[in-house]
């Protein structure tokens, strides 16, 4: 039996330039010999490249703010997160945003709210935006009296659970700690519609996740000023979001937090840290929050 995966003659280019070559395989080996085979989806493919951003509203952007922990949780006031949630407010807003404010909820009340809001109808909404202030761990955010997966609350918004917002953008940004490591640096050198009716897509497509550190990291906020990551990001989409495409600004983020932040603490350990956010990108087209 020949898989057709296997067959490592074949050029991609080949397949796209003559579209009858697969057709020809089968012919020569049989098509009950094949065992696994992929088909073209070259008709109805749109061929826009950006996201459709002029719906009658931009979208909700839910901002969830957790401050105040349970005792039994052992988890310390996040002082200074309330600065974070009033520049994100703020921000969004300004990006005509309907934002949401949802202070200090437990890991049943955000389960419940992200699938409220799933629930809602998104049709005339261009995007979803959803902030997540909190501590955390890897895959995981907490709510004030524990952890909460952050796959089964991103879950409600898949294609095939939030049906209003298939093929549109999802984004999560995520402010929290993903572990304890600690990240010290190092010196370098400085150098120089219609269409969407008629196309499957998957589920987890059109997903982006804007973690404020890496994997295993902890993240750094200040008590004053807010985290290193959301001050960035507001200062960015503030500065860029009527010039430049999302990913662009994300990586003007990423540099801004890896060179104009480091840690300052009596005690040595926590002293002269870095940090560097983490863009995890499932979405299928450029993201502009202007009319391009």
């Amino acid at each position: 039996m020949i898989n057709i995966e296997n067959i490592t003659l074949v050029k991609y280019t080949q397949l796209t330039k003559k579209q009858y070559y697969l057709h020809d395989i089968i012919t020569l080996v049989g098509s009950s010999d094949i065992l696994h085979g992929s088909k073209s989806m070259d008709s109805g493919i749109s061929l826009d490249v950006s996201y459709k951003m002029d719906y009658p509203e931009m979208g909700l952007c839910i901002i969830i703010n957790n401050k105040n922990f349970d005792k039994n949780t052992g988890m310390a006031c996040r002082s200074g997160t309330d600065v974070d949630a009033a520049n994100l407010r703020e921000t969004f807003t300004n990006l005509k945003y309907e934002v949401r404010n949802k202070n200090d909820l437990t890991r049943e009340e955000i389960l419940e709210l992200m699938h409220s809001v799933s629930k809602e109808d998104h049709s005339k909404r261009s995007s979803f935006i959803c902030v997540l202030l909190s501590h955390g761990e890897e895959g995981k955010i907490f709510g004030t009296n524990g952890p909460v997966d952050l796959k089964k609350l991103t879950s409600f918004f898949r294609g095939d659970c939030c049906r209003t917002l298939t093929g549109k953008p999802k984004l999560f940004i995520i402010q929290a700690c993903r572990g304890t490591e600690l990240d010290c640096g190092i010196e370098t050198d400085s150098g120089t519609e219609d269409d969407m009716a008629c196309q499957k897509i998957p589920v987890e497509a059109d997903f982006l996740y804007a973690y404020s550190t890496a994997p295993g990291y902890y993240s750094w906020r200040n008590s004053k000023d807010g985290s290193w990551f959301i001050q960035s990001l507001c200062a960015a989409l503030k500065q860029y979001a009527h010039k430049l495409e999302l990913m662009h600004i994300l990586t003007r983020v990423n540099r801004k937090v890896a060179v104009e932040f480091e840690s300052f603490s009596t005690d040595s350990t926590f002293h002269a840290k870095k940090q560097i956010p983490c863009i995890v990108s499932m979405l299928t087209k450029e993201l502009y929050f202007f009319n391009h």
